[in-house]
């Protein structure tokens, strides 16, 4: 007895299979009753034609072909009565069956008009034709009276496909009173072999021999709504065009043929030009000189109908489909095999060996049709095969979003570059690195670290997030790798784990990028009530050693060498809003970039100094450019005087300086000042230096940083930025600032 909890875990086990099959076998039935899959499977239909082998000439058929040389001899397009009735003549000698003309003789064509119609009135077995469904193209043709009345008429119309081909035939009108030229030819051949005419069901259908002629349906085969008006059957080609003895109206005429060339046959007599219109698409045409005469077709038609009333099954007999019930259970069988084997598959590592499966059960069901075929059942070939690939792709989509699933959860810890390497590449996750020449970037919030210690933990890590995800977009589209998240700092790494021409560029324009984007970062942080955001960016390239650092059980990407340190390095230079560079970034680039500042620095653990660069812009493809934001410099009455503490790698020394504030300087959001050193204390901070300040005078106890960008021995004066201003100290100086301006006013 199977339990409750074994039955929920089989259909969970079997879920994709549950899911997918009946969703994508809707769709498909749905579909293909709405008939969006008739011209594919119409096309499914010629191709199974044109793959069987062509049967051996019908020799019970043969044809008199009206061709453009026949005109040209007799001089003239328009064929009097007279050598038409020279032909019949010709021809009954030759003791056949039957004469079907299927050319139109309503009206009298003199001379010999008198002998034809005396050679109608005599022979019981000329039948000619009359057009009896007429469309916006043609009209209706009315029969040769004398036929006609003894009712030795037959219609040539035949039924087009949406695509122009004939694919099916047309034995009698929906009265069943009109026989097609076809079907009254076939009667007349079958009544000489005893094979009568005779009806048989509830709907009357035609029964010949053994073999009842069951009426295309709308929607059988491949067909969606189609007209089936009149009693009409699936044409069943012998072969392509010039399959049955043909010879020309002048080797008639003129007795060039052998006597018994027509005894006990069907004689046709048609039009087989090209000029004369009467040719037709047909499954086997490729190009226009493939067209079928319309004589031909109607000699395939005789011959289908003759081989089918005499149980010929290895000849081209009717062509039978199924049931919708069964066409649709076909379709589920395919559908819901695919959707098993590939839901097995799913797990599969061997690749190939799921391919090579998938493809043999497609192959199996294209045998089984073409087989199926060849003994003359059309069933659907499209329908299932569609629901094998469907299935197979939705199952595969929804694995393939279970990974993207776990990429997704490793991609917040690991760039998506990263987690390709480690998941696709056969050495990506093993340890070890190379030597690798990349661009190293990396970027900080100055002052952020002073400003998280006086928030809530709650609101610092808000702040973060938001930040953060602006930036990581901003690299994700000039193709970086974050290598990883450091508090408010950033390494981000171009040229591993994938490297490109263009490292160094992409570098300088997500650096410029990133610095853009902080106007809007700053916008919302704002409208949370807070100072804005300052951030500083370094760039360096040099060889490093990249790869997955660490142990079996804890490994870690990422990268080693002394170029990332001077990256780091680089980066304490900047204050806010700016872009710094080293000499090997720069000359790495590809495009040209605009300079507007350069300073020699010589950071720690570096022997010699370094020239480094303050980029604004970058041409070329990127064309992004940074504005430089013009300085306002206040002087101010009030003497408001501080002390300072250099830093020395984040920690500050125990020396403690003197100064006032002489100036304040307004750069936008940065917030600066004109610091008038003690000259008694003999110390001028140096450039680039970063300082921590307090006031003296103003009843501000907090801690304020600052970075130094210029000093001036002259006058024992530096310039500052401030990296980091508690929110009263910067209201205070900006309210300073206003305070003198309207004065000035």
């Amino acid at each position: 007895m199977i339990s409750q909890k074994q039955l929920q875990s089989f259909f969970w086990q079997w879920r994709g299979v549950w899911v997918a099959t009946p969703l994508i076998c809707i769709a498909i039935i749905l579909t293909r009753y709405l008939g969006f899959f008739q011209p594919l499977e119409l096309f499914a239909y010629d191709l199974l034609i044109k793959m069987r082998t062509s049967l051996p000439q019908d020799d019970r058929i043969v044809i008199v072909g009206i061709g453009e040389e026949d005109v040209e001899k007799i001089g003239s397009a328009i064929i009097s009565d007279e050598i038409y009735a020279n032909v019949i003549q010709n021809l009954l000698k030759q003791q056949p069956i039957a004469i079907g003309l299927d050319i139109y003789r309503d009206v009298p064509i003199p001379p010999g008009t008198d002998k034809l119609s005396q050679l109608f009135r005599e022979n019981q077995n000329i039948v000619g034709i009359e057009k009896m469904v007429g469309d916006t193209r043609q009209y209706r043709v009315k029969p040769n009276p004398i036929l006609k009345e003894k009712k030795q008429i037959g219609f040539n119309d035949v039924i087009l496909d949406p695509d122009n081909k004939i694919r099916r035939a047309l034995l009698a009108l929906p009265d069943k009173q009109a026989f097609s030229l076809s079907m009254y030819l076939a009667l007349l051949f079958l009544q000489k072999e005893n094979i009568n005419l005779t009806t048989v069901g509830e709907k009357n259908y035609w029964q010949l021999g053994n073999t009842v002629f069951i009426p295309l349906e709308k929607n059988d085969g491949s067909y969606a709504q189609a007209d089936s008006g009149g009693y009409q059957i699936l044409l069943n080609y012998r072969d392509n065009v010039n399959h049955f003895d043909t010879v020309s109206l002048l080797d008639v005429l003129e007795n060039r043929i052998p006597s018994d060339w027509g005894k006990n046959k069907i004689i046709l007599i048609g039009f087989v030009g090209e000029s004369f219109q009467d040719v037709h698409l047909t499954p086997y045409t490729n190009s226009p000189d493939q067209r079928m005469p319309g004589v031909e077709i109607h000699g395939h038609i005789i011959s289908q109908i003759i081989d089918s009333a005499k149980g010929n099954q290895d000849s081209r007999t009717l062509i039978k489909t199924w049931s919708e019930t069964k066409e649709n259970l076909w379709i589920i069988f395919w559908t819901l095999l695919g959707a098993i084997v590939t839901w097995n598959l799913r797990k599969s590592s061997n690749f190939r060996q799921g391919i090579v499966i998938f493809v043999g059960i497609e192959f199996i069901l294209v045998a089984i049709v073409y087989f199926a075929f060849l003994a003359n059942w059309w069933i659907p070939l499209l329908p299932p095969l569609t629901g094998l690939i469907a299935v197979a792709g939705g199952i595969t989509i929804y694995t393939a979003r279970n990974a993207s699933k776990i990429r997704f959860t490793f991609g917040r810890y690991l760039s998506t570059e990263i987690v390709n390497t480690l998941l696709e590449s056969p050495q990506g996750v093993k340890l070890g690195g190379e030597r690798r020449t990349i661009t190293i970037l990396t970027s900080d919030l100055r002052g952020f670290t002073a400003v998280s210690e006086q928030l809530p933990p709650e609101e610092v890590v808000k702040i973060l997030n938001f930040y953060l995800g602006y930036m990581a977009n901003i690299i994700s589209e000039y193709q970086g790798t974050i290598d990883e998240f450091m508090g408010d700092g950033i390494l981000v790494l171009f040229g591993a784990p994938i490297s490109r021409n263009d490292d160094a560029d992409r570098a300088i324009a997500c650096a410029i990028a990133m610095q853009l984007a902080m106007k809007e970062i700053n916008q919302q942080i704002e409208i949370w009530g807070y100072s804005p955001l300052k951030m500083g960016i370094g760039i360096n390239t040099g060889e490093v050693v990249v790869g997955n650092i660490g142990s079996e059980k804890r490994t870690k990407y990422g990268i080693v060498g002394s170029e990332v340190n001077l990256t780091y390095r680089i980066e304490s230079y900047t204050k806010g809003r700016e872009i710094l560079i080293s000499e090997k970034t720069l000359h790495s680039l590809r495009n040209e970039v605009q300079i507007a500042e350069t300073r020699e620095v010589s950071p720690k653990g570096v022997k010699k100094p370094i020239t480094i660069y303050k980029i604004i812009s970058i041409k070329g493809k990127y064309s992004l450019f940074l504005p430089e934001i013009e300085e306002q410099i206040i002087d101010i009455n009030e003497e408001i005087k501080i002390k300072y503490s250099p830093l020395n790698d984040k920690d500050i020394t125990e020396d403690i300086y003197q100064g006032k504030i002489a100036k304040i300087i307004i750069k936008d959001i940065e917030i600066g000042a004109i610091v008038q050193a003690n000259c008694k204390e003999k110390f001028l901070p140096n450039p680039l230096d970063n300082l921590k300040l307090n006031f003296t005078n103003w009843a501000y106890p907090d801690d304020f940083y600052g970075k130094v960008v210029i000093n001036n021995r002259e006058d024992s004066s530096f310039k500052i930025y401030f990296t980091y201003l508690p929110p009263q100290i910067e209201q205070k100086l900006f309210n300073l600032r206003l305070s003198v301006m309207d004065k000035k006013k």
